[in-house]
């Protein structure tokens, strides 16, 4: 007989864990389980949009939350934003601006800025924590940039939901986005019974992810599709093994 399907445990906050469960949904399913249990709460914060303004003419943008935070003060006309991947180019694009795309991580979009960007001077609207200092890189490259924290990101703990999946003995696929967010899960986690499936976007956020699991895999490429092909190898494991 072949055994249950694992649930889903999305833990990132609640647009991006729907976002990714409807890219899921389409590759397995509409009847896959799934759980939405944020483990993060995202707070915009205020910020000085005249002085933003004045410290840059071309944006940055390494996540979704940034563009949402900025765009709740800026209407966008029309101005011209690096982005880290699709998800965020598009976001960015729905707010207005003249959305580039990068390859996936804030490293590759650094450099392509590098390369392909005209010399002005860029503000880099972000979180208060974040993987990788683009605007510092830029800098170090003689590049005018200036940050703005726009946004923090706050711990929660599981919800009664997610509590009762992880007390149980059925296995848990656990996608993990960011080493940061493995780090928040993995104190979130700790002494969950059910054996963990964890796909991780990248080398770096498997390794953050310090709890026991039953099997792992990375993402071949940082962004949603590369996450899915992560959670594929997880399953056809189970299936096969």
């Amino acid at each position: 007989m072949r055994a249950a399907r694992p649930t889903l445990l999305l833990t990132r906050p609640a647009e991006p864990s729907a976002r990714f469960e409807a890219k899921f949904r389409e590759r397995f399913g509409a009847d896959w389980p799934v759980l939405i249990a944020p483990l993060t709460e995202i707070r915009f914060l205020p910020f000085d949009l005249r002085a933003a303004e004045r410290d840059g003419r071309d944006l940055i943008f390494t996540s979704v939350n940034a563009v949402r935070a900025f765009a709740r003060q800026d209407g966008a006309t029309g101005r011209r934003a690096w982005c880290v991947g699709p998800a965020t180019a598009a976001a960015a694009r729905r707010a207005g601006f003249d959305a580039l795309e990068g390859a996936g991580t804030g490293r590759a979009l650094a450099d392509r800025i590098l390369r392909e960007a005209p010399e002005t001077r860029f503000l880099h609207p972000r979180g208060a924590e974040i993987a990788f200092d683009i605007a510092g890189a830029l800098v170090s490259a003689g590049r005018d940039t200036v940050s703005v924290v726009v946004y923090e990101q706050l711990a929660r703990a599981p919800d009664e939901a997610a509590q009762v999946l992880l007390r149980g003995a059925d296995p848990v696929l656990l996608p993990l986005f960011s080493p940061r967010s493995s780090l928040r899960a993995a104190a979130a986690l700790a002494g969950a019974q059910a054996p963990l499936l964890l796909a991780a976007i990248s080398t770096a956020a498997g390794a953050a992810f310090g709890l026991p699991v039953r099997r792992r895999a990375i993402a071949p490429s940082p962004d949603a599709d590369g996450m899915l092909a992560a959670l594929v190898a997880l399953i056809d494991a189970g299936n096969t093994g």
